[in-house]
């Protein structure tokens, strides 16, 4: 997951992740370093954190990660990993 410090969206993915018995969240910071973020924008296509990854899976923000969860699809991309 690419994230910033403060950024409050980063909090909640990391919430909901955790509360699907997500144990350890690899955490790309892009404000400590800037290659990162120019990796993220050239693999994602987007400027914003977070930006999730499950596995391979390009997920998108929290919007997309809350959605994905709603619509039932989070855990079985999480169990596939």
């Amino acid at each position: 997951m690419y994230t910033t410090q403060v950024c409050p969206y980063c909090l909640r993915a990391k919430a909901l992740l955790k509360a699907r018995g997500v144990a350890a969240i690899e955490e790309i910071r892009i404000d400590l370093d800037p290659a990162a973020r120019n990796a993220m924008v050239e693999l994602t296509g987007r400027r914003t954190v977070p930006q999730i990854f499950i596995g391979d899976t390009h997920v998108g923000g929290c919007d997309d990660l809350v959605a994905l969860d709603q619509r039932g699809e989070l855990m079985p991309l999480l169990a596939a990993c």
